[in-house]
């Protein structure tokens, strides 16, 4: 049996209680943000990514079961250490690893402190762009229109890895006040349409929208819904990196502005290259181990220019990381007396 009230989006199912915010709230926090200036083999993750060009795939989003949690999703913001290969692997490729940026817990970010000057100096702004952080944004919800054709897995409840540019649509529609209704209402919420299209040789979400016509769940996805639950996406983003991670991030990070290879046996522990246990004693690493998986899609993968920077152009996912010409000892040391002296 079900039981919701449909202003507040209270659904309780199988001794379960979520609860969805009023669209008032979801637009008072919006603003309040924006006055602070502000491939995976996991098949519970939908690739929409992947649709092909001139696809449109569906997407009804479901709210989040941590009621503390004012939105329907949580943002994450992981950053990339470019590397030129893996020590000990003469044959190795370039490649990179994907850390959790402390921001993400409203804490100073090491990285994110040694880089932010960088874009003050027009040498170094192309360097600041590879090492800023990059978001994406984690939603749950249901494919209710599939261009890929995949197989609907046992949980129908999906998770969608959304890029800045697609949640900058959902944002909008959401400030819209014609906008009447949580789109996540069970019973008069909106669908989302993802359309993939390309724009200078890349993929386009542009032309992605919410739709205009009302609709309910239907009695499968309520019952879905019943039987598993909705996820608490918190536990979707990286594990918070400890005193001990940090040093590894800091480490990481020189090695990677001085060009160096990333060093399996130092590091491995905590974070690793996907697909790179190749070689490598696979025990060593421990199921607690802060290991990040990369899940997002490429296109949120861009390296996004901070702030103080918007018109900057930005690098793409198929670049492969360069080596830098200088020593991170002398950049860093370069940046800090700059610092010193203002």
């Amino acid at each position: 049996m079900y039981y919701r009230q449909r202003n507040i989006g209270k659904f309780i199912g199988k001794g379960e209680i979520t609860m969805a915010t009023s669209l008032a709230e979801i637009r008072a926090r919006l603003q309040q943000q924006d006055t602070k200036t502000q491939g995976t083999g996991d098949k519970g993750i939908y690739a929409h990514w992947n649709i092909p060009e001139g696809a449109t795939t569906t997407i009804r989003f479901l709210p989040d079961s941590d009621p503390k949690n004012s939105f329907f999703w949580v943002e994450r913001a992981m950053i990339k250490l470019p590397f030129a290969g893996i020590k000990g692997q003469p044959e190795s490729k370039p490649t990179w690893i994907q850390v959790p940026c402390m921001e993400m817990w409203n804490e100073t970010c090491p990285i994110l402190t040694e880089v932010r000057p960088w874009f003050k100096d027009e040498s170094l702004k192309e360097m600041g762009r590879k090492y800023w952080k990059k978001r994406s944004y984690v939603f749950q919800g249901f494919v209710r229109k599939d261009p890929l054709g995949e197989e609907t897995p046992e949980n129908p409840i999906r998770r969608f890895i959304i890029s800045p540019s697609i949640f900058g649509l959902v944002k909008s529609a959401l400030m819209d006040a014609e906008m009447e209704e949580m789109p996540t209402d069970y019973e008069r919420g909106l669908d989302f349409q993802v359309t993939k299209t390309t724009k200078g040789g890349y993929a386009d979400y542009s032309t992605s929208k919410w739709s205009r016509k009302e609709s309910a769940l239907t009695t499968d996805e309520l019952a879905a819904i019943e039987k598993y639950g909705l996820f608490d996406l918190n536990s979707f983003l990286p594990k918070k990196p400890g005193d001990v991670e940090l040093k590894v991030i800091k480490e990481m990070f020189e090695a990677s502005v001085d060009g160096q290879p990333y060093d399996m046996e130092r590091w491995g522990q905590y974070y690793k290259p996907a697909g790179a246990s190749s070689g490598y004693n696979a025990s060593a690493t421990s199921a607690a181990s802060s290991v990040v998986v990369d899940d997002a899609e490429p296109e949120a993968q861009v390296s996004v220019a901070p702030p103080f920077t918007p018109n900057a152009s930005v690098a793409t996912p198929s670049e492969a990381p360069k080596p830098s010409g200088q020593k991170a000892e002398d950049i860093l040391a370069m940046i800090r007396s700059r610092q010193k002296k203002q």
